[in-house]
């Protein structure tokens, strides 16, 4: 499989592809490569309806020059934990940000809540995101007040006073309660309009089905939700348990 970065040429199979309706799964194997490179490169250049290869080309050689210029004379590559390949580390950042994205986070927040689930501690502190991602701030504050919004994160005082941010590990189970809070809210404004707009008109009946449909997709995902973590966070069953529970039985 060919690695380093895209060219010219594979930048412009890129845009027929999407021209033809391609996938990117598809076009990725007619390039041999990975479908994650290809839906990092459309995503940040445009997206599907607007990427141009020409464009996409200039603008990832203009990231190049500006990384070097940002970077000190000397510098070094931070050292990984674990002796993780740290050009992998940071190309698999860039994946995760680009599917976060997809999922609707803007982009500094997918890029902040990425850093932090990538961090063997869960948590960094605003300075340390501000060092790793290398913006300013006023970004990363932004980021943390949408995140938590979202239920996506904590805040936390370390033993020297500092507030950290934290991803905890059911950070998921977390947003999609968050989710299902927002739908619930929607039905209920919705069933609002109902007496509003006058019982069995056109427009209550359609508010009507938009709360009902609503509802049942709240507490589905409550449902299936409550049902994961458990599922998921349950300790593994031993040989002794199990052979407790088969004397048991009998």
């Amino acid at each position: 499989m060919p690695g380093g970065r895209l060219t010219q040429q594979e930048r412009q199979q890129i845009a027929l592809g999407l021209a033809d309706g391609l996938a990117y799964a598809e076009i990725a194997r007619r390039l041999d490569r990975p479908t994650s490179t290809i839906t990092r490169e459309v995503m940040r250049n445009g997206g599907p309806t607007s990427y141009r290869a020409d464009l996409a080309h200039r603008a990832t050689q203009h990231r190049a020059h500006r990384r070097r210029q940002a970077a000190p004379r000397g510098a070094k590559v931070p050292e990984q934990a674990h002796d993780r390949d740290a050009e992998a580390v940071r190309e698999y950042e860039e994946s995760f940000t680009t599917v976060l994205m997809q999922t609707g986070s803007p982009k500094m927040m997918a890029r902040v809540l990425a850093c932090l689930c990538i961090s063997d501690t869960g948590s960094l502190t605003a300075a340390e995101l501000v060092q790793r991602l290398r913006v300013s701030p006023a970004s990363v504050s932004k980021a943390i007040t949408y995140l938590e919004n979202q239920g996506l994160v904590r805040r936390e005082r370390d033993e020297s006073r500092r507030e950290r941010y934290v991803v905890d590990d059911d950070v998921w189970y977390q947003s999609m309660l968050a989710s299902a809070r927002g739908t619930a809210h929607l039905a209920e404004i919705a069933r609002q309009g109902v007496s509003i707009l006058g019982s069995g008109t056109p427009a209550a009946v359609r508010l009507e089905n938009i709360a009902r449909f609503v509802d049942f997709v709240s507490e589905s995902i409550i449902r299936a939700a409550d049902q994961a973590r458990d599922v998921l966070h349950a300790k593994p069953e031993t040989a002794s348990d199990s052979a407790t529970a088969s004397t048991s039985a009998t």
